[in-house]
């Protein structure tokens, strides 16, 4: 039948979510395992290494919320277009998409060749932690049209519900990346020791590798877009649709680099130990949280499907199920991190007195930070759920609102108490407004979206 063409129309709902789900949360716990096993190599070079690369990390998030958000807009309009059965206008999205991801990397480009030391000497006056964050961020930067290829054409699969294969490149590129850090960190199998260099080279060649496999993928097996260039034009109507998606979330990922960026520099005041233990547990936290936005990017497909098949069943169990499976994976994670900080703040110590005060500042850190996981994994779905339904916007408010005007205000009022571990407790408090925003917001959305979708197609 017409109506089985694609699985995110009929497949019963746990079953689609965790078959959409799945090999994405696996492949991302995978990504933010590379993540942190790229910094714990780093620290093995020096704090001051690891600090450099703390510092990079707000413009490397930057790279991955414009490729995720542009991603998430493709995703949405393309999903929505194979609701309504419309393939041709999935396919113009693709390809509107792919040409997007590579004018957003030659945007990169010319940030890594004038802006990097620039951006890391604005957060430090050290100069050896000046050079390790330039010579990184350079690298990421100027050869980032992996990441960008990689985002674009796994989102691509994910849209048509073909996720195992984005869990395949994933996790491909990852392993690489770590099997690599080593090698090109420490100069072992008579590769040259290139230090920091080794570690941003790892990273971009993993990126590289990924995006070839995902574009394979979708040549040999995405037969529901069509991917020839022949006569294509840039569509502007289907650009803005994509960014009308897509923009609020790069501005929410974007506001996520603000944020850090005001974090380091706020931490800088007080320590090196500081602006580590902050960067540590943004790694660690990128690892708890990455499970959920992997049950999100299963989740934004079937919404925005089912949003096109005017069925409001699926769409709301699909949520419940959401925040079910959400609300469990960071309970988890918030146990993990009150019983075992110290195991944590471990992994990327190394001796001295440098080490000490890490421990000291970073274990009650890790336990306070923490708290706000619990409220953290309900608040992601819904801004997600408001996404899928075409109001990215409300996700901006709640973001902008989260981390600009309760967060990073908060942590500096806490800093003037000269108390750097009362600085922690702003993360459980701008998480509780987060909460209540996005209860406000759904309340907004099922009034004015929800409840007038059918309960079922034709009734």
């Amino acid at each position: 039948m017409e109506q089985k063409e694609n699985k995110m129309g009929y497949m019963p709902e746990n079953k689609l979510l965790m078959s959409m789900s799945l090999p994405i949360m696996i492949s991302m716990i995978i990504q933010a395992l590379y993540n942190i096993v790229d910094s714990m190599f780093v620290a093995q070079l020096s704090q001051d290494a690891l600090t450099g690369v703390t510092l990079a990390f707000p413009m490397q998030n930057l790279m991955i919320a414009v490729g995720t958000g542009t991603g998430v807009g493709i995703s949405s309009y393309l999903s929505k277009s194979l609701g309504e059965r419309n393939r041709e206008l999935a396919s113009s999205v693709a390809k509107n998409g792919i040409l997007l991801g590579f004018f957003s990397w030659l945007l990169f480009v010319i940030i890594g060749v004038f802006a990097a030391r620039p951006f890391i000497a604005s957060q430090t006056e050290v100069e050896t932690v000046i050079g390790y964050g330039t010579e990184y961020l350079a690298i990421c930067a100027t050869l980032s049209f992996g990441i960008f290829g990689q985002l674009i054409f796994e989102r691509l699969l994910q849209a048509t519900g073909k996720t195992i294969f984005t869990m395949i490149t994933q996790a491909t590129g990852a392993v690489i990346n770590i099997i690599l850090d080593p090698i090109l960190i420490f100069g072992y199998l008579g590769m040259p020791k290139m230090g920091i260099a080794g570690a941003a080279a790892a990273t971009v060649i993993g990126q590289m590798i990924a995006m070839l496999m995902a574009l394979m993928f979708n040549l040999k097996k995405n037969k529901e877009i069509e991917f020839s260039f022949k006569g294509f034009r840039p569509s502007a109507p289907i650009i803005k649709r994509i960014y009308a998606v897509g923009f609020p979330s790069i501005v929410m990922v974007a506001i996520s680099s603000i944020m850090t960026f005001a974090m380091n520099k706020i931490l800088d005041g007080f320590s090196t130990a500081a602006t580590n233990v902050f960067g540590i547990y943004f790694k660690l936290q990128s690892f708890a949280v990455m499970p959920v936005f992997g049950l999100n990017n299963g989740m934004i497909p079937i919404i925005s499907y089912n949003y096109g098949a005017k069925n409001r069943k699926r769409i709301l169990k699909t949520v419940r199920l959401s925040l079910t499976y959400a609300f469990c994976i960071m309970l988890v994670c918030i146990a993990i991190f009150q019983v075992f900080p110290e195991q944590l703040i471990g992994m990327f110590a190394t001796e001295g007195e440098a080490n000490t005060a890490l421990f000291e500042m970073g274990v009650p850190a890790l336990r306070i930070m923490s708290v706000s996981f619990i409220l953290a994994g309900v608040c992601i779905v819904m801004c997600s759920v408001f996404q899928a339904l075409g109001n990215g916007v409300l996700s901006l408010i709640e973001s902008a609102a989260r981390q600009l005007v309760v967060l990073v205000p908060v942590a500096y009022l806490m800093s003037l108490t000269g108390n750097v571990q009362l600085i922690w407790w702003s993360f459980p408090i701008a998480e509780l407004m987060s909460l209540a925003c996005c209860v406000v917001f759904y309340i907004y959305i099922d009034r004015k979206i929800i409840r007038n979708i059918p309960l079922e197609p034709g009734r």
